[in-house]
């Protein structure tokens, strides 16, 4: 079964095949001829000008319509800023390029077109930014002629490309869109979203497991649909970033789990020592709806951008038996998009507890700790959190929501992945014999056993027959990356326990390599020395303070 994957406003569409790559078809999905394709013959419909400055190359001119028949010399561009000059891909409607794959689009609707400008792109959301910093009450009403911006388009497609993922509903990979003429689907994209006639597919749904055992339900949109919630992040996100809160850490530009994490680190010695531990049960799965468009709404007036935003979340989602289920609450967990409407709809919980709450509140996506310095104070953070996630229709998750005592290394808690535990510095006690703890973190139990698992699977029997230098590139990708995110805390002691567990195993499997043909004293030479003499990376040592990180 094949779902549309885009569609179109003239003669022909494309889809998704059952062997990942777009197909034609006709008149099959015919659609009425579009008003831009209609105003596009009409030069006199939207004069076009050449711009520079501020205003953006998609632009149009804002011409004052009484007293005047044609452009007026103190006509100004969307941006508020005189037009003139010239641009590099500006131009009167039916202007045509050559692109940096070669390739034409079918779709020419007399509209300019621009390729990939990632600087453009950063001046675009600077400037948001800074109107949306500067205005902290203002409403955006003209965003999404930027969505269907040739430029935003392109630099969608590139982050797309670059976290890769898997194919949506329509099975058609990057490679198939990549085949098809990336383009070209820009171009078509552009085009069904100037038109509103662009409706998205489908969601995926897999499951994957969590380190409870546990399924996790994940969201696969199509590639089509990914650039498009792209596209969009990169016009909403900095509206919204501009009012988000310095206790917000996930899923925010320049904002990382390290972060949050020093600032639990930190926190210690200033006498938060009590700790009010929650997560919220289902959260992806539970936003209302409306609820989150009425948040939307206080920054964003564009109703074709809350059309879009609400087309995403009620799209629904295909099971694995293929049947369908409508989505009438949540939004999908892996999604583009998803990660900025998780911190939208929180964000008024970061606002009242800001204003009301008491303690230090950490947060990171549905993650989040209250640090109190006594009991009572964590207590009644919990009360407190527990009546602000009613009123947003959520629940704190009972098994995962307690009260920590820190002190004296007493107890400690798992959080972002890491074990956090106060331990007396030995060297203030060898130097002046006083006692003094300090906030330790490492990797969590849980973090140790799912590397473990990774590491098994990747020197199973299956490997036997694979060069060892190939099994060492693949080791080496996990042990680097997650090596990465672990290093900044007191990790030196886990990092030689995974560092022996790697030996081991690479160990055993030479052995089953040898089988009958090994020689007695032969795994001797095998030891840890030699692995990384072949270039395994080894993990002790890469411990850094996260200032130098």
């Amino acid at each position: 079964m094949s779902v549309t994957a885009g569609s179109g406003c003239g003669d022909g569409s494309f889809r998704g095949m059952d062997d990942g790559t777009y197909g034609r078809f006709g008149r099959e999905q015919e659609r009425p001829v579009c008003a831009c394709s209609r105003r596009a013959k009409d030069r006199v419909y939207k004069p076009m000008v050449k711009s520079h400055g501020a205003q953006r190359e998609s632009d149009g001119v804002i011409v004052p319509r009484i007293g005047v028949e044609h452009n007026a010399p103190v006509g100004k561009g969307p941006e508020f800023d005189h037009a003139g000059g010239v641009g590099k891909c500006e131009g009167m409607a039916g202007f045509r390029r050559n692109y940096p794959n070669g390739l034409e689009s079918v779709v020419d609707d007399g509209f300019a077109w621009c390729g990939p400008r990632p600087m453009k792109v950063r001046e675009l959301q600077n400037k948001l930014w800074a109107a949306a910093k500067q205005s902290s009450d203002r409403r955006f009403h003209a965003l999404f002629d930027r969505v269907h911006r040739g430029d935003v388009l392109w630099e969608a497609w590139e982050r797309v490309r670059a976290n890769r993922g898997s194919a949506g509903v329509d099975k058609v990979s990057l490679a198939g869109v990549e085949a098809y003429g990336v383009d070209r689907m820009l171009r078509e994209l552009a085009r069904d979203l100037r038109c509103g006639v662009y409706r998205p597919a489908l969601v995926r749904r897999v499951e994957i497991p969590k380190p409870d055992g546990r399924m996790r339900p994940l969201g696969i949109p199509t590639i089509r649909d990914r650039v498009a919630q792209q596209a969009a992040k990169l016009v909403l996100e900095p509206i919204f970033e501009a009012g988000f809160l310095s206790s917000s850490y996930g899923f925010r530009p320049k904002r990382s789990a390290t972060q949050a994490l020093e600032e639990i680190r930190k926190s210690y010695p200033r006498g938060m020592v009590y700790v009010f531990e929650a997560d919220i049960r289902n959260f992806f799965g539970q936003i209302n709806h409306d609820q989150l468009m009425g948040m939307v709404g206080e920054r964003v007036s564009d109703r074709r951008m809350l059309k879009l935003v609400r087309l995403w979340l009620e799209a629904g989602v295909m099971l694995a038996d293929g049947s369908v289920e409508r989505t009438i609450a949540g939004t999908p967990q892996g999604g583009v998009i998803s990660p900025l409407l998780a911190n939208i709809y929180l964000h008024s919980f970061d606002q009242w507890w800001n204003e009301h709450g008491t303690g230090e509140l950490v947060r990171y996506a549905d993650d989040f700790v209250v640090l109190c310095r006594t009991r009572p104070q964590a207590e009644r953070a919990w009360a407190m959190a527990s009546h602000v996630m009613a009123g947003l229709g959520l629940e704190l998750h009972p098994d995962k929501t307690c009260v920590v005592d820190l002190r004296e290394g007493k107890e400690g808690f798992d959080f972002l992945g890491c074990h956090m535990h106060a331990r007396m510095s030995g060297r203030i006690w060898e130097q002046d014999r006083k006692v003094r703890y300090f906030l330790h973190r490492w990797p969590s139990v849980q973090a140790m056993n799912k590397a473990r698992d990774r590491v098994r699977a990747l020197t199973d029997r299956r490997w036997v027959g694979t060069d060892l230098g190939i099994i060492i590139s693949k080791l080496n990708m996990f042990l680097k990356g997650w090596g990465a995110y672990f290093r900044t805390g007191n990790s030196s002691k886990k990092f030689s326990q995974l560092d022996g567990y790697v030996w081991r195993r690479l160990m055993r499997l030479m052995v089953k390599r040898r089988g009958r043909n090994l020689r007695a004293g032969q795994p001797l030479r095998w030891t840890s020395a030699w692995f990384y003499n072949q270039g395994l990376h080894q993990l002790l040592g890469t411990v850094r303070y996260p200032k130098a990180a």
